[in-house]
């Protein structure tokens, strides 16, 4: 593993996503995180918005270019909005540096997909189809990870729900329909507030949004069928809780009644022996709290009797949406890039409860 120290720039660090690539890019031997640039609160100190860092760092949130931003930089963890990120990328790429990309724009290879759900024309289509940007889920992509320049971070949901399913999908058992049902914490929907995540109602409430159109159902279809899922349709209702952060997704699958369940339970175990981040508990099913403020994700399954030929799995997976489902994740990506342990700066176990 490399020696060598990097310089890293923070691109959009304002939000709740920024203080966790923050936090974990100071404590990492071997990246220096030169600067952080956003549109807000330019001129303060970084722990003005993100108080656990007070004390930790003299950085100043920089009113810079993105191109001014990552020039010099060997690594660039991009925070911007969706459609946003697009349309900086021809100078960021310009500059040299490797990107991490934390948005939906360099997701998916379908430029109409793109646009029926994210409500653009994509303005570098040619990047979504010339294999510029590797799909940044180390379970599946490891090897093309350490190889790429440019990485496109999957979705908080998209991350949880693929973790839930890769198992069956690499066995060929994952086809047809699939109904998954997320529950999620409310920094998911970003730092400004809004009366959605206004604490009175979110903290009392559960509530759908999106239903059956959320933006990562093509990036989920995309990453299962590249796993080897045949003619999947992932039909995804996402349900807004009473927590800050974490993920639960419960994904009904329907099997051949010859699948049995020591034969799921397996696969699972297999696949997931060796992944540091991906893990299958031995005596309970996934839960939030176990892993919390980490970049662990749990999966888990439950296999039903067997019924007019066919039989049910319900697959259980959970993460922290700003750690593996976000920062966590872009961090893992760019150790990869790096040359470095994939698990540098990001094993600590959190808290319990």
């Amino acid at each position: 593993m490399t020696t060598k120290r990097f310089k890293a720039a923070v691109i959009g660090g304002s939000g709740y996503g920024g203080a966790e690539l923050i936090r974990r890019l100071l404590l990492h031997p071997h990246v220096e995180l030169v600067r952080v640039a956003s549109v807000d609160f330019i001129g303060e100190p970084l722990a003005t918005v993100h108080p656990n860092l007070e004390g930790r760092t003299d950085l100043k949130f920089e009113g810079l270019t993105p191109g001014e931003a990552a020039k010099g930089m060997d690594i660039v963890l991009l925070g911007l909005p969706h459609k946003v990120s697009a349309q900086k990328m021809v100078e960021l790429m310009a500059t040299g540096a490797r990107i991490v990309d934390l948005s939906g724009d360099f997701r998916l290879r379908d430029a109409a997909v793109y646009k029926r759900y994210y409500g653009a024309d994509h303005p570098v289509p040619q990047h979504l189809t010339d294999g510029t940007f590797v799909y940044g889920l180390p379970e599946l992509n490891r090897e093309a990870i350490k190889k790429a320049k440019y990485v496109a971070s999957p979705g908080c949901f998209a991350t949880t729900i693929e973790l839930g399913l890769l198992p069956l999908a690499k066995a060929g058992l994952l086809k047809g329909e699939v109904e998954t049902v997320g529950v999620t914490g409310s920094s998911g929907s970003g730092i400004a507030p809004s009366p959605g995540t206004h604490h009175p109602v979110r903290a009392v409430n559960l509530r759908t949004y999106k239903p059956l159109d959320h933006q990562h159902i093509p990036e989920i279809v995309q990453t299962l069928g590249d796993a080897g899922a045949k003619d999947v349709a992932i039909r995804f209702v996402p349900v807004s809780a009473p927590l800050s952060r974490g993920i639960f997704a419960t994904s009904f699958v329907h099997v051949d009644e010859k699948v049995s369940a020591d034969q799921v339970k397996s696969l699972y175990a297999e696949m997931y022996a060796k992944e540091p981040f991906t893990r299958v508990p031995a005596k309970r099913l996934p839960e939030v709290v176990a892993v919390h403020g980490t970049n662990f994700c749990e999966v888990g399954v439950q296999v039903g009797d067997a019924k007019d030929g066919k039989r049910t799995i319900a697959c259980f997976s959970v993460t922290d949406n700003l750690v593996k489902g976000g920062a966590g994740q872009a961090i893992q990506s760019m150790n990869l890039m790096l040359g470095c342990d994939e698990r540098t700066s990001l094993e600590d176990v959190g808290g319990y409860p």
